[in-house]
């Protein structure tokens, strides 16, 4: 059996300060969800940088029907943009997966994170599937047929089912028929799962035992979702999840370091967004309008966040 790297404490230290600065609430009342879910960002980290052959698909994409207009959110594209972009950049494989509903805004995010290569893009229909787009099933299957097997899942704000198995938003709004179901990816247990959300009511958060959500969150008892996954990371905001399982790999893989610095920073954070929203393809979340915010966070506010972040890794304390 090999045996499992160990890590300088400081290291251990600057990734549970890395996971401080990423799931600072802002408003959710996710206090009492970011310690159940303590160690999660570590764990999923050492998933990836100890890994012989990662091959990473990495999921978002939450449409709102009810905004104005309809459009997936500003929160999960940019997050999963930096994210692919990054890993492509010390090599590892990455293929993205979201439903229709989503793709355009997805794949623009994709396209101004600055990815040269032609990322693989697996679309889920939602509804009726169309030329193109796979069911959860096929897709699968040609999943199962790669020469180089699927090693890791991340979802980055995507809606799962409740008890119920009604997806809802984080008004108890049942989205479901707006959702196509890619939660049952993570049924694969060969595959490690990696859900990173910051309401309760997305993917993975079914690590978290269900009164927690229910006394902690508005409409808790109704929106929890009951997908569970290996690895599970609470966020103020999901697109500073991605952010920090970069950073997290930084701090355990110092080759990979100068490459994933120099693909994440708060001005192609922005150029992302800005393209987004200038383009009518995604809103802010909580206003549920085109807006240069994400959940009703000015810019500036997530700019500062990961500076901090940044800084925490790069800090010779």
């Amino acid at each position: 059996m090999t045996k499992r790297p160990q890590y300088e404490p400081e290291i251990l230290d600057k990734i549970a300060r890395l996971e401080n600065i990423c799931s600072q609430d802002v408003g959710r009342g996710i206090d009492s969800l970011v310690e159940a879910a303590r160690g999660g960002l570590l764990g999923a980290a050492r998933s990836i940088a100890e890994h012989s052959r990662p091959h990473v698909a990495i999921i978002t994409g939450f449409f709102m029907p009810n905004g104005n207009p309809p459009r997936p959110e500003t929160d999960g594209p940019t997050g999963c943009a930096l994210l692919a972009a990054s890993l492509i950049e010390v090599g590892i494989s990455v293929r993205v997966v979201t439903d229709n509903l989503c793709y355009e805004a997805v794949k623009t995010a994709v396209i101004e994170a600055g990815i040269s290569q032609n990322i693989p893009f697996d679309i889920v229909g939602v509804g009726e599937v169309k030329e193109n787009q796979y069911s959860v099933a096929s897709l699968q299957e040609f999943w199962d047929s790669l020469a180089l097997p699927i090693s890791h899942i991340i979802s980055i704000e995507r809606a799962g089912p409740g008890k119920d198995n009604i997806v809802r938003n984080m008004k108890a709004e049942d989205i479901t028929a707006h959702t196509a179901p890619l939660h049952l990816l993570f049924e694969n247990e060969k595959i490690i799962s990696i859900g990173i959300g910051d309401g309760g009511n997305e993917l993975g958060m079914g690590n978290i035992p269900r009164d927690i959500i229910a006394s902690s969150v508005r409409y808790g008892e109704e929106i929890a979702c009951r997908i569970k996954c290996n690895y599970l990371i609470v966020c103020g905001v999901s697109n500073w999840g991605a952010n920090v399982i970069l950073l997290a790999l930084c701090l355990l893989r110092s080759d990979w370091k100068a490459a994933i610095l120099q693909k994440l920073n708060p001005e192609t954070e922005f150029h992302i967004l800005e393209k987004l929203v200038n383009q009518n393809l995604a809103i802010d979340g909580i206003r549920g309008v085109p807006n240069l915010s994400v959940d009703n966070l000015s810019w500036e506010f997530h700019a500062e966040v990961l500076k901090n972040a940044i800084e925490a890794v790069i800090s010779e304390r």
